[in-house]
This record gives C-alpha cells, sequence and structure tokens, in this order.
C-alpha cells in the first residue's frame, strides 16, 4: 500500500506526488502553493496556446482548472499522474469556452461556399510557420478564428462542433467554409507581399 494506506494511489509510483495529494486532501496551505507551483506553469502554457490571444479567459480558466481539480480530488485515481489529469480538466475548460463563444456567435450562413480545396493542414507546415499562422488567425474576426481553432487545433468535427453550439450542421459548415476562405486568401497575401 502507497504511502498514508490511501487505497486509491496504488497507482502512484511518485511518493512525493502521493504525499501532495494527501495534504491536499487534509487542505494544507502549503500543499496548496505547491500544487500550483509544481503544476501551474504546464496548465498555465497550455490555456496560453489553446486560448491566444484571450489573456484575460486565461487566467479565468487557470482559476477554474485548479478549482475544479480541488473539487474533484477526493475522487482521484491516480492513474497518469497529476498534470495529465490538470491538463486534462484544462483542455476541457478551452473546449467550454469554444462551445459558449460558438454558442451565441453570428455568421452569415447563405449564399454561395468557396470550393474546397486542400485541407487547411495542407497549407501549413506547421513548425515551421507557427507565427504566420498566428499573425493571421489574429487578423480573422474572432468567430472564423475560433472555428478554426476548435477544427483544426482541437479537432472537434463540425458534427461535434454543431452539437455543442447548438448550430446546425449546415451552418458551422459553412461558417468553417467561409473561415477557412478568409485564412487562404489572408495567407495568399502573405505570401504574395512576402
Amino acid at each position: 500500500m502507497p504511502p498514508g494506506g490511501l487505497p486509491f494511489l496504488r497507482g502512484t509510483e511518485d511518493a512525493q506526488e502521493a504525499e501532495l495529494i494527501q495534504a491536499l486532501l487534509r487542505k494544507d496551505r502549503k500543499a496548496t502553493e505547491e500544487f500550483i507551483s509544481r503544476y501551474g506553469d504546464a496548465v498555465y502554457g497550455y490555456l496560453s496556446r489553446r486560448l491566444f490571444p484571450h489573456t484575460d479567459v486565461v487566467e479565468d480558466c487557470f482559476q477554474q482548472v485548479f478549482l475544479d481539480a480541488w473539487e474533484s480530488l477526493p475522487a482521484y485515481r491516480a492513474e497518469s499522474g497529476l498534470k495529465p489529469w490538470l491538463l486534462g480538466i484544462a483542455r476541457h475548460k478551452v473546449q467550454d469556452h469554444y462551445r459558449a463563444k460558438l454558442r451565441f456567435a453570428q455568421w452569415d450562413d447563405r449564399g454561395p461556399i468557396a470550393a474546397e480545396g486542400e485541407a487547411l493542414e495542407t497549407w501549413v507546415d506547421r513548425k515551421e510557420m507557427h507565427s504566420k499562422v498566428w499573425k493571421i488567425l489574429e487578423s480573422l474576426p474572432e468567430t472564423y478564428r475560433i472555428l478554426l481553432i476548435w477544427r483544426y487545433w482541437e479537432e472537434k468535427s463540425a458534427e461535434e462542433m454543431a452539437g455543442q453550439t447548438g448550430k446546425t450542421l449546415k451552418a458551422v459548415e459553412r461558417g468553417l467554409a467561409r473561415a477557412r476562405d478568409q485564412f487562404r486568401r489572408r495567407w495568399q497575401n502573405e505570401v504574395d507581399n512576402g
């Protein structure tokens, strides 16, 4: 049995992590500080990358991740360690943010749709073009930026996006088509003027 005899910590290999969990369950203030100190940078970095450029949203989500973690800690099963568990909570907070934004977003879903060409992933070599991609995404209207990030970075299908936002599948598909078209035009403009 692991230190402290808590049966749900059997799979935990890191004794320090097990001790931290036990201290958190006892509501030890120093343990709370260590918890945030040890995992805060990873959670904040993840949220910053996923929610860029909305730093105000990052702060709110960061706080919510740790609040949810503290509330859920008694049910924690130590299957993969605290860091992956916290990043899973962070991933859900990011998805909640996108879902809420798209649920209330307004975009024109009538009229012609730009012809589908290559998939967005083929336009971008992520390792070499990362900063250019973000520059272009920042220049897009927020709804289009969110649609593209949610679809391609968070790998949500149009069906999932529609189901989670209350929009029709056609509306999401048309919004994505327009967002891809805007992205391609701005990308081509960067290439032409580059």
